[in-house]
């Protein structure tokens, strides 16, 4: 009789044991799920950087890249080739597509990152056409450093006021392509975004975000 009743209450123990831990693993399992549904947040738009195949500079397109995913836009990076790029700094990245296959079409903004590689850009027809192409469609365009040049040369600054790192070439360009020169850090006219340096990179991608945004 003692046997039986030992193993009744064995038994007992055991079913407890057993079965709380499952239900600290479906408790676990929802909050696990509540938190992924906190932080995955809706994608706000598409965005693509533009970038040269060497030299453009790292700080440039990082920050703001940051920023606007923070803020729930997934950004694509172009070169000319999918060939992994060479930042002025020395960092790398390996673009998601070339510009000759990029459909304006998929994005909201479309960034010109800077750097001494940056003025390259403008001899290339692919992105003077996709640039053309997002103005006429009134995307959000934005350049930074000497990444300006290119929309100048593109006919994106014709009449709008704009900023830039300084240079002969790049103030040459500038009033060339009709832009009206500001001398400040960030600048906002219309649908356009221009900065004048990597210092400027955390004001340009906050610019970026409001301007989408509104």
């Amino acid at each position: 009789m003692f046997l039986v009743l030992f193993l009744i209450l064995l038994v007992t123990l055991l079913a407890g044991c057993t079965s709380e831990p499952g239900v600290l693993k479906e408790e676990k399992s929802e909050l696990v799920q509540e938190q992924g549904q906190e932080t995955r947040g809706e994608i706000m738009g598409r965005v693509l950087f533009v970038i040269a195949q060497t030299g453009y500079q790292d700080d440039e397109l990082g920050k703001p890249k940051a920023i606007l995913e923070d803020a729930g836009y997934e950004c694509d990076v172009a070169s000319i080739t999918r060939s992994v790029a060479r930042g002025a700094l020395g960092g790398s990245v390996k673009p998601d597509l070339a510009v000759k296959e990029v459909s304006v079409d998929d994005y909201d903004l479309v960034v010109v990152v800077g750097g001494p590689g940056s003025p390259e850009l403008a001899s290339h027809e692919e992105v003077m056409s996709l640039l053309r192409a997002a103005k006429e469609k009134n995307k959000v365009i934005g350049a930074i450093c000497l990444g300006p040049m290119i929309l100048a040369k593109a006919g994106v600054l014709e009449g709008r006021k704009a900023t830039v790192f300084k240079t002969s070439e790049s103030l040459s360009a500038l009033e060339s392509g009709g832009a009206v020169l500001v001398d400040q850090s960030v600048v906002v006219d219309g649908r356009v975004v221009t900065a004048n340096g990597p210092g400027a990179a955390e004001g340009f991608g906050n610019e970026l975000v409001k301007l989408l945004r509104g």
